[in-house]
C-alpha cells in the first residue's frame, strides 16, 4: 500500500533533530517509521507519521524545507529470507529500490512492516500484489 513519507534535510549539528521531534510532539504527531542518511554537513531524515498532512503543515510553519513522497509499506513474514518476497518481484519487474527502512510496530497480523522507496511506485505495487497472491494466497497487506 502507498503511504506518504515526509523528508527533511537538516544540518548535522547537535539538537537539530530534537527540534523537529519537539515540533511534532507538541502537535501530537507520532513518528511511525524513520530513516536517517547523513553526509558530513547534512542529514536527510525520512519518516512516516500518523498524520502526514498535519506533519507537513507543522514543519512548514516552523520553516523546515520538507518534501512529500509516496512510498510502499508492506507487511512481511518474520523469518530468514522473507525480504526475498519483496525484493525478487521488484528485480523481475526491473524496479530499483532506492531505500528501505522498517516501520516502528507491526501490522494487523503481527508481522513486521517495511517501507520502500522505489523508482516506479505504481508498477512496484502491482508487481508485489501479483507475487503476494501467488506466494501467500492472499492480498498484500500493510498498515
Amino acid at each position: 500500500m502507498c503511504v506518504k513519507q515526509i523528508s527533511v534535510i537538516l544540518d548535522n549539528v547537535p539538537g537539530v533533530f530534537l527540534s523537529v521531534s519537539e515540533c511534532l510532539a507538541r502537535e501530537n504527531i507520532n513518528i511511525r517509521a524513520i530513516s536517517v542518511a547523513d553526509t558530513s554537513s547534512t542529514s536527510t531524515v525520512r519518516f512516516v507519521t500518523d498524520n502526514p498532512e498535519k506533519t507537513l503543515s507543522v514543519l512548514r510553519s516552523n520553516k523546515y524545507k520538507v518534501q512529500e513522497n509516496d512510498v510502499i509499506a508492506v507487511e512481511i513474514p518474520d523469518h530468514p529470507g522473507a525480504l526475498r518476497a519483496v525484493l525478487k518481484p521488484l528485480k523481475e519487474a526491473n524496479i530499483n529500490v532506492l531505500y528501505f527502512y522498517t516501520y516502528l510496530g507491526r501490522g494487523e497480523s503481527g508481522q513486521p512492516i517495511v517501507i520502500l522507496g522505489v523508482d516506479r511506485t505504481e508498477e512496484a505495487l502491482e508487481a508485489l500484489k501479483r507475487n503476494w497472491v501467488h506466494t501467500f494466497g492472499k492480498e498484500i497487506y500493510a498498515l
